[in-house]
């Protein structure tokens, strides 16, 4: 598990840390806002909205003296739903500016806080000047999670796009499903990259990465 844990030192730069230029800490947490809120509404939806809570809503409005049918209390349940979906959207719009903002901030930032040049320098330790051996590994290991993140990212909000416009797509009921269906199985990853994250994080609090959440909030320091 310690593979995982972010460090806050440079490979190859003794007692220098890492930077993080402000675009990539803004990013950083207003995704984080943003994906939580994203699951949070796909959470009411599981549990709040679905088929079994229909009788529910129909006793309740029972009891109030209206005469509800199945029918109308589905309808109740189903126009819920699709207010907490429309929720959802919004949030799939923010991720979709959010990525697109740290696609394009990334080729803005210095090199030596770009994933690309890290990765590679981080190779180079590794396997060719074979140095630092273990930091290069575990920066070689978390930059993967950090790029399979954002190929999840980028699944979700075109898949999220497709769905959101389906009125305007030419795609088949079929496809349609199936996209659903990979777009819901690529949100329980982001869900899983997002534990392993907080137990890497948690780790490096708690050894030789501690500060790295200030580090994320006021930039860290040289």
């Amino acid at each position: 598990m310690a593979i995982i844990a972010p460090t806050n030192q440079e490979i190859g730069e003794a007692n220098k840390g890492k930077r993080y230029a402000v675009s990539t800490r803004i990013w950083h947490w207003v995704n984080f806002i943003i994906i939580i809120g994203s699951l949070l509404t796909v959470l009411i939806n599981s549990i709040l909205f679905d088929g079994s809570q229909r009788k529910f809503v129909k006793d309740e409005l029972m009891n109030a003296g209206a005469t509800v049918s199945d029918k109308q209390a589905g309808a109740v349940t189903h126009g819920l739903e699709d207010q907490v979906w429309g929720i959802h959207i919004y949030f799939g719009y923010a991720l979709a500016a959010l990525f697109l903002f740290r696609l394009i901030a990334e080729f803005f930032l210095p090199s030596s806080q770009r994933i690309i040049p890290k990765i590679k320098k981080a190779y180079q330790a590794y396997f060719i000047l074979k140095r630092e051996r273990e930091a290069a590994k575990h920066e070689l290991v978390v930059k993967g999670l950090y790029i399979i993140f954002y190929i999840l990212l980028l699944i979700m909000v075109i898949t999220g796009l497709l769905l959101a416009f389906e009125d305007f797509v030419d795609i088949s009921r079929g496809i349609n499903h199936s996209i659903k269906e990979f777009h819901g199985f690529c949100m329980y990853l982001i869900l899983a990259f997002i534990v392993v994250h907080f137990a890497g994080v948690f780790l490096a609090e708690k050894k030789d990465g501690k500060g790295i959440v200030s580090d994320m909030i006021n930039g860290g320091e040289n």
